[in-house]
């Protein structure tokens, strides 16, 4: 309530503390790719996988962006072997 109060939280909001899995989740995923956890370990229990699926996504729409526009350079007839040279 005192916070909500101090403007630090939306009125009617509360904050519950983030879970552990998620936590131990997001640590992981920032770290190491989904591919090599599968690989080191034996048994990853399934809700343990889920949670480091999700988190080895990018957050924000830029990111998201970012990775989507995966660009090779075979559009630029310059950056093609043989091209066009400008």
């Amino acid at each position: 309530a005192a916070a909500a109060a101090l403007g630090l939280l939306p009125l009617g909001k509360t904050q519950s503390p983030e879970s552990l899995l998620d936590i131990a989740a997001r640590k992981v995923a920032e770290k190491w790719p989904f591919q090599r956890v599968e690989e080191r370990f034996e048994r990853i229990p399934e809700p343990v996988q889920r949670r480091i699926v999700y988190w080895s996504f990018p957050r924000s729409e830029r990111e998201i962006c970012m990775y989507s526009s995966f660009n090779t350079g075979a559009e630029d007839p310059a950056a093609a072997p043989g091209g066009a040279a400008t």
